[in-house]
């Protein structure tokens, strides 16, 4: 578990950095939360400003994680008011997940086989405890990481996804609700060097649902049409043979 020392006074310019306890002389030992959700990360929507953050140690997740911070503060910077509100993105074998609520985002970065089902209702949880304790602040804020004493409640929050009896208990508390399939599945890197906003993916993966309807609906007249042109062809003769019968 990843410690803020009493008094210290994070850098503001800087992401947080957590460090080993000062009187622990065993080397950490990394619980299944902590291979599988590897970084938190919470930020405004409307300028990308970093709000919180939690993460492993180095020494801890075996992975330096400053390349996926800076992936995260890439995807910040593109998120728009337009953008999905879920997204998966695929970041080599890691999976970014994020969850968007009344203007801020919420991320994790977790193993790829880590279940999206429960990394959501992770993220379900984490805005939730966020919102009530600080969302009327959100947009009174100018410093990065001024709420940096939510790391606490992070760690608690993974602490109750660890366990083993906890996970069961919430994968089938939570079996409903989210259809995690529909949700939009893309590549990080994609993004990043495209420069595309998500909200243009978002706008292409509704221009193809319009489409795709516009076709079955076309598929659907056309049927109709020929139905109707058979029948009326149909009904031509039958009235062309009842005119001969009748003149005969």
């Amino acid at each position: 578990m990843s410690h803020v020392s009493e008094g210290a006074v994070p850098d503001p310019r800087a992401a947080p950095q957590f460090a080993a306890h000062p009187h622990s002389t065993a080397q950490p030992r990394l619980t299944e939360a902590g291979r599988m959700i590897l970084m938190t990360m919470i930020a405004r929507v409307a300028d990308g400003l970093p709000l919180a953050a939690s993460m492993q140690e180095n020494e801890q997740s075996g992975r330096n994680l400053q390349e996926y911070q800076n992936q995260a503060k890439q995807l910040f910077r593109k998120l728009t008011e337009h953008s999905p509100t879920r997204c998966t993105l695929e970041t080599g074998l890691l999976m970014f997940h994020y969850l968007i609520d009344r203007g801020v985002c919420y991320l994790v970065l977790c193993e790829g086989n880590y279940s999206k089902k429960m990394a959501y209702a992770f993220l379900d949880d984490l805005q939730a405890e966020f919102s009530e304790l600080y969302i009327k602040k959100v947009t009174t804020v100018s410093r990065p990481y001024v709420f940096i004493e939510f790391d606490t409640y992070i760690q608690k929050l993974k602490k109750t996804y660890s366990d083993s009896w906890s996970r069961r208990k919430l994968g089938s508390i939570n079996s409903e609700l989210h259809d995690v399939q529909r949700i939009m599945v893309t590549n990080i890197e994609e993004v990043l060097q495209r420069g595309e906003a998500l909200s243009a993916l978002n706008t292409k993966a509704s221009n193809l649902s319009s489409l795709s309807k516009k076709y079955q609906q076309d598929a659907k007249e056309l049927n109709s049409r020929s139905r109707f042109t058979k029948a009326a062809a149909t009904g031509i003769c039958l009235f062309m043979v009842m005119l001969y019968f009748w003149w005969l």
